[in-house]
């Protein structure tokens, strides 16, 4: 089956070329920036956003994602802005249908959450550098089903947005334009409820770990491809469990597509430490939300207390060369932090 083209957002981002290029322009070290989230300052009730007239909001899961309808992303004001952004870090992720903002409006509501970030490696589209383009095409999903039909082949990405960051985004703003017919949907995983899963000797010890975090191997795939490395490529250590600046709760910090080893430890302690908790979120689908992709819907979620996966079954099992296609927008936040007197919202 075909896949769906939304031509005209389409058209918006890629402009009159059509396809997204890989400009190999050089930028410096990513400097630190002060970083105050604008959900600090928003009303607790979200009034200002409830009360859109004529909008709904539909929790999809218990703990995580809410599906929002009537809401205009680039006709909200500032005050319903930051409202958003804390329903966006107390439900992990939100999903705007019906969205009609062109890039340069979703850059704007990008900007208004932190500085944005340009991505090492990914293809862009022409004159938005800041928007990263996750691009599988027909030819290299026929690729990539050959790989992906090997057994040895993960199927599934677990990552929280660039994490080998110093200062790792706070909120994601991602769209698909390409939706295959069938399949393709994104899976996300709460964080928050991961850690509480786990039984209270572990989350004492995983508490006091730090972890490192690399960009080194994406930068490294990308030069043996022939694609650009734009700065050169860092590795952080963060803590394997972080306090969220918004809620207070705390969450795993960790992921299988960044995170490398646990600091200080034997290498069988790290990894049978981070199989441990890998296990939690691939296999926790009641932290899980499962998000099929319509026309013109925008998600934001936080990648501070989320984890997320594309689901590749349309490449495995779809027929004849598939196409996805989607845009993410990634300002970043603060400097991933462990506060051991904070326990919950405050």
């Amino acid at each position: 089956m075909a896949s769906q083209i939304l031509p005209s957002f389409r058209s918006q981002f890629y402009g009159k070329e059509g396809y997204p290029v890989h400009p190999n322009q050089q930028y410096p070290p990513l400097e630190d920036y002060e970083y105050i989230d604008v959900a600090l300052k928003a009303d607790k009730a979200k009034d200002s956003l409830y009360s859109i007239a004529g909008a709904t909001f539909t929790d999809l899961e218990p703990v995580i994602g809410t599906e929002i309808t009537g809401v205009q992303l680039n006709q909200l004001n500032e005050q319903q802005r930051r409202d958003l952004a804390l329903l966006v870090a107390e439900r992990g992720v939100v999903f705007l249908k019906a969205q009609d903002a062109n890039a340069d409006e979703l850059l704007d509501v990008g900007r208004f959450f932190g500085r944005l970030h340009i991505h090492q490696t990914s293809p862009q589209p022409a004159d938005y550098p800041e928007l990263h383009v996750v691009n599988n095409d027909p030819e290299s999903t026929l690729k990539a089903r050959e790989a992906l039909t090997n057994p040895r082949t993960p199927r599934y990405g677990w990552h929280s947005d660039v994490s080998y960051e110093r200062q790792p985004p706070s909120y994601t703003l991602f769209k698909v334009d390409v939706i295959p017919k069938v399949g393709g949907s994104t899976i996300l995983a709460n964080q928050v409820a991961v850690y509480e899963s786990l039984s209270k000797p572990c989350q004492k010890i995983v508490e006091g770990l730090t972890a490192i975090h690399s960009g080194l191997e994406q930068a490294e795939a990308s030069r043996k491809r022939g694609g650009p490395v734009r700065r050169e490529p860092v590795q952080n250590e963060h803590p394997v469990v972080r306090t969220h600046p918004v809620t207070g709760k705390k969450a795993l910090y960790v992921n299988p597509g960044f995170t490398r080893y646990l600091v200080g430890l034997k290498p069988s302690e790290s990894d049978a430490i981070l199989q441990h908790l890998y296990a939690h979120i691939k296999e926790g689908v009641e932290f899980q939300v499962r998000y099929k992709w319509k026309a013109n819907t925008v998600a934001i979620w936080d990648n501070r207390s989320t984890v997320h996966t594309a689901n590749y079954d349309y490449i495995v099992y779809g027929e004849g060369p598939q196409y996805r296609n989607a845009f993410r927008i990634t300002p970043q936040g603060e400097r991933p932090y462990f506060d051991s007197s904070r326990h919950s919202e405050e």
